[in-house]
């Protein structure tokens, strides 16, 4: 069962910003062909958009796991967890990041949640997550019930 889900959608600026590709195809394209040129730039920005929708991560807490993307951790793996927002959090993926820890960062989301590791045969010993709200992520990690 799920206990919390999110997926780190891109936000609407960027999918904005990447319109730039579309001048710029036009400009290497049109002295080809004009019909060239306009659908080589649609492709172009229908190429970019399916990208930034394919490559945006979920983040999933289940009763078992803990998802990040396409990695995952047990539960029963999971040690302490705290979340940070604002400079806290730029610190976090920053000067006090472990170059052991595993990470998933998203420049567009400003929260991270911090998740200890406790198996012993594993050398990392946090992860570091991108997320838009590290209160509820941690709220669903400590969870009663689920042996955390």
């Amino acid at each position: 069962m799920t206990v919390y889900r999110e997926r780190l959608w891109a936000p609407p600026v960027l999918y904005l910003a990447t319109a730039l590709v579309i001048p710029a195809s036009l400009l290497v394209f049109l002295p080809i062909s004009v019909l060239t040129g306009v659908l080589v730039a649609i492709g172009m920005y229908l190429g970019v958009l399916v990208l930034l929708w394919a490559l945006a991560p979920t983040i999933e807490v289940t009763d078992t796991e803990f998802r990040a993307g396409r990695a995952h951790l047990p539960r029963t793996l999971v040690g302490d967890v705290q979340g940070f927002e604002g400079a806290e959090a730029t610190t976090q993926r920053g000067p006090k990041l472990d170059a052991r820890a595993w990470t998933l960062f998203r420049g567009y989301v400003r929260g991270v949640v911090r998740v200890e590791v406790l198996d012993p045969a594993d050398p990392t010993p946090y992860w570091l997550v991108s997320v838009r709200n590290p209160s509820a992520v941690v709220a669903a990690l400590r969870k009663p019930g689920t042996g955390i």
